[in-house]
């Protein structure tokens, strides 16, 4: 199947010009036109999409993803550094999403001691509570 430039940025959310960028960088090398020179996107370059969508949101550089791309270009020779660097990816996110946990457990004290504090009436209600009157499941977020 095949889609235009517009469609595929309604399904996606990719704006148009970021994807005729990704096409000026040299994402989709087997890309078609049509005869006006028209991009003609295929499954292949929406695959090529999530996979380029899946390692931003990783937090890879555009300039490592177009690395990725060229070697996925290489057929099995590459194989082992592909395997290597989603290796790497998922490390980095699982990272990521510990950062973002601890940061959402110090966000989910910092409701319940102004929630806690409005509802007293006063923050010299909360910040004299004992430890052991602090919700157990984010007594260790205390900042």
């Amino acid at each position: 199947m095949y889609y235009s430039i517009g469609e595929v940025a309604n399904a996606t959310g990719i704006a148009i010009s970021t994807l005729r960028y990704y096409d000026r960088e040299g994402m989709f090398p087997d890309m078609e036109r049509s005869n006006g020179g028209i991009r003609v996107f295929s499954d292949t370059e929406i695959n090529t999409l999530k996979v380029i969508e899946c390692l931003k949101s990783s937090g890879m550089s555009i300039k490592s993803i177009k690395e990725f791309l060229a070697w996925c270009g290489e057929g099995d020779a590459s194989l082992g550094k592909r395997r290597e660097m989603f290796h790497a990816r998922l490390e980095e996110v699982e990272k990521q999403i510990e950062a973002l946990q601890e940061t959402k457990n110090r966000l989910k004290y910092k409701c319940w001691y102004y929630d806690t504090a409005i509802a007293a009436g006063s923050e010299e209600v909360v910040k004299n509570l004992p430890v052991d009157e602090i919700p157990e499941d984010i007594r260790n977020y205390k900042i």
